[in-house]
């Protein structure tokens, strides 16, 4: 992952790099070695000096949103204002029951998402914050110093949900990634985010959106491209490359220049 993230670093055609939010392998055997993705993101971002780094996404039911926001905010001092604050309400039950994590219903998950997505722009935003829900409550909280980008890191939600996690993005979020599904499928969902957004009085232009892209076992980019270019067409912003393991660094330079055709 190192030799690939400082490899990537160097090549403009590749912007941001991810980690995920699991402590299983969920694309192979679930008892398989899995690091935690905040501690290994924040290594690759002092290995690195220009990509935008995030992890995609945080499940919020794994920490409380004040642990997070100060994570976050120190993490984009690390990284000298480079963080993406990718969020999510969680899913995994396998992991939950392993370790004792308290999922809950899907309503349960929402509503829980919701507050932390206030206290944690609470928080980073607000000398001290006040905060009495359900879940989470705050009182004259502090969170310092503060993040390097202001008002705060971009907040990348993660999901295709059109009740909740579509209003949430239109609500809180400058980045909305859509972990997978067709064209057609997220052309659909983008117009339901449009919708939220006008409810809410936003441009549903400012939102960032990306989905996931995956590069073959036998490294042909040929896919990809394929798959990119359907889903700029349909109005994607941005590709994230999922690579095979065992992750080398060889693999960039062809797919860098095959999609570099692509680069508005």
């Amino acid at each position: 992952m190192l030799d690939v993230w400082r490899a990537a670093d160097d090549i403009d055609v590749f912007e941001s790099g991810w980690t995920f939010d699991h402590f299983y392998p969920i694309f192979s055997d679930p008892t398989g070695p899995c690091m935690e993705g905040w501690v290994t993101l924040t290594a690759l971002a002092q290995a690195t000096q220009r990509l935008r780094v995030g992890v995609l996404v945080t499940g919020i039911v794994y920490r409380h949103p004040a642990l997070l926001a100060n994570m976050a905010a120190t993490l984009d001092i690390v990284s000298n204002g480079r963080l993406e604050l990718g969020i999510g309400a969680g899913w995994n039950e396998e992991e939950c029951k392993a370790y004792g994590i308290e999922l809950g219903s899907l309503k349960e998950r929402f509503d829980r998402f919701d507050e932390a997505c206030q206290v944690i722009i609470g928080l980073l935003t607000q000398t001290t914050t006040t905060f009495d829900g359900t879940y989470f409550q705050l009182k004259d909280a502090r969170c310092e110093p503060k993040a390097v980008q202001s008002p705060h890191p971009p907040i990348c939600i993660g999901g295709g949900g059109e009740k909740r996690t579509l209003r949430a993005v239109a609500r809180y979020a400058e980045h909305w990634n859509v972990p997978g599904g067709s064209v057609e499928d997220f052309s659909h969902k983008l117009d339901v985010l449009k919708g939220h957004c006008a409810d809410a009085g936003r441009d549903a232009g400012e939102i960032t959106t990306s989905t996931h892209l995956r590069l073959g076992d036998d490294g042909d980019p040929g896919p990809v491209v394929e798959q990119a270019a359907a889903f700029a067409e349909a109005g994607m912003d941005l590709g994230i490359v999922y690579l095979p393991p065992p992750h080398k660094a060889g693999v960039l330079e062809p797919l860098a220049t095959a999609l570099s055709a692509l680069r508005s």
